[in-house]
């Protein structure tokens, strides 16, 4: 009896050492509510995002390890939007560097930590759908990650990921009355190789990552707002080495929050979350995240 456990956990801390090493990689992407409402044409906004997020929790295939992990990350993006119009349809191109550190401790403190730049995102999203009048907006949003962070095998913790990636999305808004919005976000990401990874600088592999998200909001005035979302992600199965890892993180989370224009061109959103279940890797136990958009 006493032997299973032992196996349960070392098991446990293989998926955390394949899983962290990239801790970023597992999730798609995250959107604020709104992000699915285009700006007047000529609009062009700067934004400042924050997100501390603590991790106590480790999990493989569904099952708590008995370790007493942590992992804190605190990570910021920046990120520069300008709308405009191509063929008639509302346009956004945009670019987003993220960048911050990484601090494992207490049981995988062996894990270390690491600072520096993550990869460049480049996104245009453009909406076949924009109708104000009846508060309707559908937007397809092509994201190309591009392998320029900072990146080093023989880290256990990266910023970078050393491959190239295109997420696809579409988001859904939708006035529901004067003052009540659903939004509504759908994606896949598709990864290419990693054929640097680990001590030995074998091939990561991943299968695509799927991710659904829903927010219901509530805007007391045209600029203040508060919400509540979900998020469920499927699929991204990795495979080191030509070896499955059965690492899928099926991640679910929640989080609520709100959103305010302290000043007429200055808005500020705040949200908390964390995860409500992971089968594989770390578990959130909590997330902040706030954003800051300047519009120009």
């Amino acid at each position: 009896m006493g032997s299973g456990p032992s196996r349960r956990n070392a098991q446990a801390l293989v998926v955390l050492l394949l899983a962290a090493t990239a801790p970023m990689a597992v999730h798609a992407i995250d959107v604020d509510v709104g992000d699915f409402v285009p700006a007047p044409e000529g609009t062009t906004a700067g934004l400042l995002y924050y997100q501390h997020a603590e991790r106590d929790r480790l999990y493989a295939q569904g099952r708590q390890a008995a370790a007493d992990p942590r992992l804190v990350s605190d990570v910021g993006i920046a990120r520069l939007v300008h709308y405009t119009k191509i063929g008639g349809f509302a346009f956004a191109p945009q670019i987003l560097l993220p960048f911050g550190r990484l601090d494992a401790g207490r049981d995988t403190a062996a894990l270390g930590r690491t600072s520096g730049v993550g990869d460049i995102i480049l996104a245009a999203p453009f909406w076949p759908v924009n109708d104000a009048a009846s508060r309707t907006y559908l937007g397809i949003a092509p994201y190309l990650y591009l392998p320029t962070g900072s990146h080093d095998r023989n880290r256990a913790l990266n910023l970078g990921e050393n491959r190239w990636k295109f997420d696809l999305q579409a988001g859904f808004v939708k006035g529901l009355t004067d003052r009540w919005y659903v939004d509504l976000t759908g994606d896949v990401m598709f990864h290419g190789k990693n054929d640097d990874y680990g001590g030995t600088g074998v091939t990561l592999r991943q299968k695509p990552l799927y991710q659904g998200q829903a927010y219901l909001r509530y805007q007391f005035t045209p600029g203040a707002n508060i919400f509540a979302g979900l998020s469920q992600t499927w699929g991204g199965e990795t495979r080191v080495g030509g070896v499955d890892s059965g690492d899928a993180p099926r991640q679910r989370k929640a989080s609520i929050g709100g959103s305010w224009f302290i000043r007429p061109t200055t808005q500020l959103l705040v949200s908390f979350g964390r995860d409500l279940h992971v089968d594989n890797g770390f578990r959130e136990n909590a997330r902040v995240n706030v954003r800051l958009l300047q519009v120009f």
